[in-house]
C-alpha cells in the first residue's frame, strides 16, 4: 500500500508533467539547503543528500575532519564514529558521514518548500522552451484565454501561454474566451517568466502546413508545394508539382467535390485560394499565376526578369483584379515583374515603336502593309465603335509576330555579345582576374573609384577597358588624366613577358651528338668543329674512356662529336648522351682546360679553367669555368 509521501510524489508528477529524477533532483536540493540553513554550516562543506521515492525518508550526508576530540559537530567527527563508515581511515582525514538532524523544524521544512518549487519551476521552464523550440514552424492548437484589439493570449500545451499580435491575425477574426484555435508557431525566447511564444495565423506557411494536413499526397511527398503567396483573408496562390508520373497535383489538393480545400477555407475564415499548377517554362507558369484571366501572350524580358502579359479587354480587369490584388499575387508566386496590358493597348504600343524605335526598323518594313491596317482598328476602338473578334484576333496576331521578332533579335544580340566578351577575355591571362586590382599602381582616388564600380580585379578592368572604354571613362571622377594613368597601367599589363618556360626533364633532353653546329656555338663553351662520322665519334670516345684518358683528350673526343643529325638507322645504337657516359665512368669527367680564341675580334683572353660534373637535379652534365689569376690553383672553391 503506498503511503502519503508516495501518493504527494505521483500527484506532482502528473501534474507538473516532469521527468522522475528531476522531482527527486529537486527534493534532494531542498533537504541540503535546509540542512545548511538549519545548522549553519558553511557553504564550502561538501553536503549531499538522499530521498527514498517510495518511504520519503531524508538522510543527509556531511564531509567533516576526523579527530579524537570533537569540538563541532558540524565539521568534525570523533575517529570511532568515522571507522564505521570506513576502518582505513585516519585521523585527520576528511570524512563524509551521515549527519540528519532529528528535526528540521519549522524554518527549515519552509526553506525546503521554496527551494522545491523553484527548483521545479525551473525545470518546468525548460521543458516549456525544449518543446516548443522543437515545435518551432508546426501548427499547435490552444484555447483562447484573453483576447483584445493588440493581442491574443491561447493556453498551449504543457502550461505555456502564447501570444498572438494583431499583424498575425486574420484581418475580420474575432476571437472570444474559451474558443479553440490552431496557428503555427513563428517564434519561441526564452524571457525572465518563461518562453515567449508568438503565433500567427497571417504567415504563409500556416497555409502550407494546413494543406499538408488535408492532403495526404503533400504528406507523402508525392505532391509538392512550390511557392506560395497569400493576402491573409482575401486570397491567396498555391504552385504546386508532381513528383510521380500519372498524378493530378491540382486535383489532388481540391479533393473530391473540392471537400479537401473548403476545410481549409473554413480554417482561414473564407479566404479564396487558387491552386494551379507549377511548370518550367516561365511562359506557361505566368499564363497559369494570371488564372482566372485568360491570357493570349506572355512576351519575357529575361534580363530585366519581366514579363509583359497581354489579354483581351473583356478579361484586363479579371487578370488585374480588385486593387490589382491579382496580378500583385501572381508577380509574388512567380518571381517575375508582370506588366499586364489589353490586347488593344499593346497593338498601341507596338506601333509607335515601330514607327519610332531604330532598332526596329527592319520589322517596321515588313508589317508595313499591316501596320496600316492596324491603325484603322485603333482608330475604331478611340471612336467608340464596335471591333468584331476578327479585328481582336488580329490585332493579337499583330502584337505577337513583333514580340516574337523582338525577342530573337535580342537573342542575335545576346549572343554577339556573349561571343565578343569570350573573345575579348580569351586574350587576357586567367591569373590576371586573381591579381588584385591594387597591384596595376593607380593613384589612390582612381583605384577607389573603380573599386566602388566593381572593378576588384586586374582582369576585370584589362576585360572592361576591351570592351568599352568610354563605360569607365563615365564614371564619377575618372577624368583624361585619370583615364590615361588607367590606359598605361593596363598598357603595362598587357605588355608583361609570358612567364618562362620550365627545363624539360633529363629523359627529354637530346643527345648531345645530335646538337647543331649553330646551336652548341651559341652556348659559348666551344668552338664549331667540322663533322665527324657518327661510328668514329662513338669509337673513339668509347675508347677515351676504357683508357681513363686525361680529361681534355676527353673533351676533345666529345667534340669530335657529328653535329648534324644522321638518319635514325644510323644513329641507332651508336650514340651516347653525356649523362649515359657519366653513368658508365663518373670519374672520366675530371676537370680539364681548354683554349679560348677569340682574340682576333675582341683581343686575347686569358685561359679558362673547365670543370664538367653532372647536375643530379638538372639531370645533365653542366660545365663550371673560371680564369686563372697567377699561380692561384683552379681547383679552388670559389667558382
Amino acid at each position: 500500500m503506498k503511503n502519503e509521501f508516495n501518493l504527494a510524489f505521483n500527484e506532482v508528477l502528473e501534474e507538473k508533467q516532469l521527468p522522475k529524477e528531476v522531482i527527486l533532483g529537486a527534493l534532494e536540493s531542498a533537504m541540503v539547503s535546509a540542512y545548511r540553513r538549519a545548522v549553519n554550516a558553511s557553504s564550502a562543506q561538501h553536503v549531499e543528500s538522499k530521498v527514498d521515492s517510495d518511504t520519503g525518508k531524508v538522510l543527509i550526508y556531511a564531509e567533516k575532519e576526523v579527530v579524537e576530540d570533537v569540538q563541532d559537530d558540524r565539521t568534525e567527527v570523533s575517529l570511532l564514529d568515522a571507522r564505521k563508515v570506513n576502518p582505513l581511515i585516519q585521523l585527520g582525514d576528511m570524512a563524509i558521514v551521515e549527519s540528519t538532524p532529528t528535526n528540521f523544524g519549522r524554518v527549515a521544512a519552509q526553506t525546503a518548500r521554496q527551494v522545491i518549487q523553484q527548483r521545479i519551476r525551473e525545470a518546468e521552464r525548460s521543458a516549456q522552451m525544449l518543446y516548443f523550440e522543437r515545435q518551432l514552424g508546426e501548427i499547435v492548437s490552444g484555447v483562447v484565454q484573453a483576447s483584445n484589439p493588440q493581442t491574443t493570449t491561447v493556453g498551449l500545451d504543457m502550461k505555456a501561454e502564447g501570444v498572438m499580435p494583431a499583424n498575425q491575425r486574420i484581418p475580420g477574426e474575432k476571437f472570444r474566451v474559451h474558443d479553440r484555435l490552431r496557428a503555427i508557431i513563428m517564434e519561441v525566447k526564452d524571457g525572465s517568466r518563461g518562453p515567449q511564444i508568438i503565433l500567427s495565423r497571417a504567415h504563409r506557411n500556416f497555409l502550407r502546413r494546413l494543406l499538408e494536413n488535408e492532403v495526404p499526397e503533400i504528406y507523402h511527398g508525392i505532391v509538392e508545394i512550390r511557392a506560395i503567396s497569400r493576402e491573409p483573408g482575401q486570397r491567396a496562390k498555391v504552385a504546386v508539382s508532381a513528383t510521380q508520373a500519372g498524378v493530378d497535383p491540382v486535383g489532388a489538393c481540391v479533393g473530391v467535390k473540392g471537400m479537401r480545400i473548403q476545410a481549409i477555407v473554413k480554417e482561414l475564415h473564407d479566404e479564396k485560394i487558387d491552386i494551379i499548377e507549377w511548370n518550367v517554362d516561365p511562359v506557361i507558369y505566368i499564363s497559369k499565376a494570371i488564372s482566372p484571366a485568360r491570357v493570349s501572350g506572355v512576351y519575357l524580358n529575361e534580363a530585366e526578369k519581366t514579363a509583359t502579359v497581354v489579354v483581351m479587354d473583356d478579361q484586363l480587369s479579371l487578370a488585374i483584379g480588385r486593387d490589382g490584388q491579382n496580378a500583385r499575387l501572381a508577380a509574388k508566386l512567380t518571381s517575375w515583374r508582370i506588366d499586364i496590358k489589353s490586347v488593344v493597348e499593346a497593338a498601341g504600343d507596338t506601333v509607335n515603336r515601330l514607327q519610332s524605335e531604330p532598332s526596329m526598323r527592319l520589322t517596321a518594313e515588313f508589317e508595313k502593309d499591316n501596320i496600316a491596317r492596324i491603325s484603322d482598328i485603333l482608330a475604331k476602338k478611340a471612336e467608340n465603335r464596335p471591333i468584331t473578334p476578327e479585328e481582336y484576333t488580329t490585332l493579337a496576331q499583330f502584337v505577337d509576330r513583333v514580340e516574337r521578332r523582338s525577342l530573337e533579335r535580342q537573342r542575335a544580340e545576346d549572343k554577339a555579345n556573349s561571343e565578343k566578351l569570350a573573345e575579348a577575355r580569351a586574350g587576357i591571362p586567367a591569373i590576371a582576374f586573381e591579381q588584385p586590382l591594387d597591384s596595376l599602381g593607380l593613384p589612390e582616388h582612381v583605384f577607389n573609384i573603380l573599386t566602388e564600380a566593381d572593378y576588384n580585379t586586374a582582369g576585370d578592368l584589362l576585360l572592361a577597358m576591351r570592351l568599352s572604354p568610354d563605360k569607365v571613362l563615365g564614371l564619377a571622377g575618372i577624368g583624361p588624366r585619370a583615364m590615361q594613368a588607367i590606359e598605361k597601367a593596363v598598357t603595362e599589363t598587357s605588355a608583361a613577358p609570358e612567364p618562362v618556360a620550365e627545363i624539360a626533364p633529363a629523359a627529354e633532353v637530346a643527345p648531345v651528338a645530335e646538337t647543331s653546329a649553330p646551336a652548341v656555338e651559341a652556348t659559348g663553351l666551344v668552338e664549331p668543329v667540322a663533322e665527324v662520322p657518327a661510328a668514329e665519334a662513338t669509337a673513339a670516345t668509347a675508347e677515351a674512356i676504357a683508357t681513363d684518358a686525361p680529361a681534355a683528350e676527353t673533351a676533345a673526343v666529345l667534340e669530335a662529336q657529328p653535329t648534324a643529325a644522321a638518319p635514325a638507322e644510323e644513329e641507332a645504337g651508336t650514340e651516347a648522351t653525356f649523362e649515359e657516359l657519366f653513368k658508365l665512368r663518373p670519374d672520366t669527367f675530371k676537370p680539364g682546360t681548354e683554349e679560348d680564341d677569340h682574340g682576333d675580334k675582341k683581343g686575347k683572353k686569358g685561359k679558362k679553367s673547365v670543370e664538367y660534373q653532372f647536375d643530379e637535379d638538372r639531370g645533365e652534365v653542366v660545365g663550371r669555368k673560371k680564369h686563372k689569376r697567377g699561380d692561384v690553383d683552379w681547383t679552388g672553391e670559389d667558382w
